[in-house]
């Protein structure tokens, strides 16, 4: 017969190769947690900066084609008193004179004129904003992105004003002529007594440039909220993932 110390040993031997088996059918016990579940980092999913930048310069040559079109036909800016051009603030004196004489309707026709050219060289805009896009360079499209209703427009019109200038100025320039202003501007100086003071001190080609370029930038101001603003006119995809990620 064995011994108590031999079974007691045989035992425990026993137990020991079952151990495994036995635990097998034991619930395992949850580690112990410090908090509910952390939920996986979305911060993949977040455009790159090519691909915002991207996003912001589609929704900027959107927002101008949006704005040639509209500015750039008959009435585009004389019938629009948000951005229709007046006349000059230095021939105002002008103006006011020659209508207190009976020619007002002189001073009339040079404004029509000016908003005349503005609506012809508006419609030949587009490859002046291409331009200025394809070399637009955007330092932080996050910043953008997050700004106000305006901000990519606002960002274009800082970076890009020189340059849109410097393009527009000669297209202006023949719209101008085309449209009787620059005739209309020496007629109107030429039949008031103050017009030879200020016919060499003040530049009407840079007026009408400035002026119509504020009414596209108007426009597209007004496009780029309207974009961010109404799901519905995010018509791209590129656009609907900027926009989505904010």
């Amino acid at each position: 017969m064995l011994s108590a110390r031999t079974s007691s040993i045989a035992l425990l031997l026993l137990v020991i190769l079952c151990w495994p088996a036995l635990s097998l059918g034991q619930p395992a016990v949850p580690a112990k947690s410090d908090g509910p579940p952390k939920q996986a980092s979305d911060s993949g999913n977040l455009p790159d900066n090519l691909t915002l930048i991207s996003g912001l310069k589609q929704l900027l040559d959107i927002s101008s084609t949006k704005a040639i079109a509209q500015l750039g036909k008959h009435d585009g800016f004389l019938g629009n008193e948000a951005i229709r051009i007046l006349l000059p603030p230095r021939l105002q004196a002008i103006g006011k004179s020659m209508r207190m004489i009976g020619r007002g309707d002189e001073v009339d026709e040079l404004e029509i004129a000016m908003n005349r050219a503005a609506e012809d060289a508006t419609a030949q805009a587009k490859p002046v904003f291409v331009a200025a896009l394809k070399n637009l360079v955007v330092k932080d499209p996050k910043l953008i992105l997050n700004g106000g209703d305006t901000a990519a427009t606002d960002y274009f019109r800082h970076s890009s004003s020189s340059d849109l200038i410097a393009a527009f100025t000669p297209i202006a320039h023949r719209s101008m002529e085309r449209a009787g202003v620059i005739k209309q501007y020496k007629h109107v100086l030429k039949n008031d007594p103050g017009g030879s003071a200020i016919a060499n001190e003040f530049d009407l080609d840079q007026y009408v440039v400035e002026r119509t370029l504020d009414g596209i930038f108007n426009v597209m101001a007004s496009e780029e909220g309207n974009i961010r603003q109404n799901p519905g006119a995010q018509n791209s995809d590129l656009i609907k993932e900027i926009f989505s990620a904010k």
